[in-house]
């Protein structure tokens, strides 16, 4: 595990990878079940069970006899992948962060095991934690969560992104399992807290953001081709 010291009020990049590179979500049932764990596990009271009890409720409601929520982070960005995650985070009490990440990767691995009669965890070791700075840091790191992870699965990657950069953005601002649309037309799901206005500070107009999104695609891919270890955690 690589984790950097933080505290509370800290912002932390995270991301978690299945073993091996496996994918840890095959179809979209396992892609909404993730989704709504990032809300319901997001609180000091726990159901063991949590998947059954709010199994036919609409997708981000809680259990009405669940105590009143307390969440453990504030979740500022995020985007599943195909076998890996990334959340934008910040502590708002100690050892919320290391907390959240258990149970997320706790019942990710349980339902995927029962469902497709596996073993063991889905997830190469635990996550993986970088503090951001704000300003420039977090303005970059929001393009690599939101647009750069989420337009890789453009048809024809970053590159034909690139080429076709206006539909790519379309495509993007479609992708229901990531922040990117509920930011871009203001309309977050309730797994964001962004109670400091960071992102949306960030983000600014969806108009303004997509022509900066374009010039950091355009500029990164010209000096580094689609190498992007340097904000990376680590090369995976």
């Amino acid at each position: 595990m690589r984790l950097e010291p933080y505290s509370v009020d800290s912002i932390v990049h995270v991301t978690k990878r299945g073993v091996r590179e496996m994918d840890i979500v095959r179809d979209d049932e396992d892609r909404w079940r993730s989704t709504r764990s990032l809300l319901l596990l997001n609180d000091t009271y726990t159901d063991p069970n949590w998947h059954r009890e709010a199994a036919k409720l609409p997708a981000f409601e809680r259990p009405s006899h669940w105590p009143e929520r307390e969440p453990l982070v504030r979740i500022l960005a995020w985007t599943l992948l195909s076998n890996h995650f990334h959340l934008l985070l910040q502590e708002i009490r100690k050892g919320g962060t290391a907390k959240f990440m258990q149970r997320i990767g706790g019942s990710m691995s349980m339902c995927f095991n029962l469902k497709y009669e596996e073993k063991g965890s889905i997830f190469q070791g635990a996550y993986h934690g970088r503090v951001v700075e704000r300003g420039e840091h977090l303005n970059y790191l929001a393009f690599y969560i939101l647009v750069k992870n989420v337009l890789e699965m453009y048809p024809g990657g970053l590159r034909a992104a690139l080429v076709n950069f206006d539909d790519a953005w379309e495509w993007a601002c479609r992708y229901p399992f990531s922040s990117l649309p509920g930011l871009i037309f203001e309309n977050p799901i309730p797994i964001v807290d962004d109670a400091e206005g960071l992102m949306a500070e960030v983000i600014g107009s969806g108009d303004s953001f997509k022509g900066e999104a374009r010039e950091l695609l355009e500029a990164h891919m010209a000096s580094r081709g689609e190498d992007f270890k340097s904000i990376m955690l680590e090369p995976w």
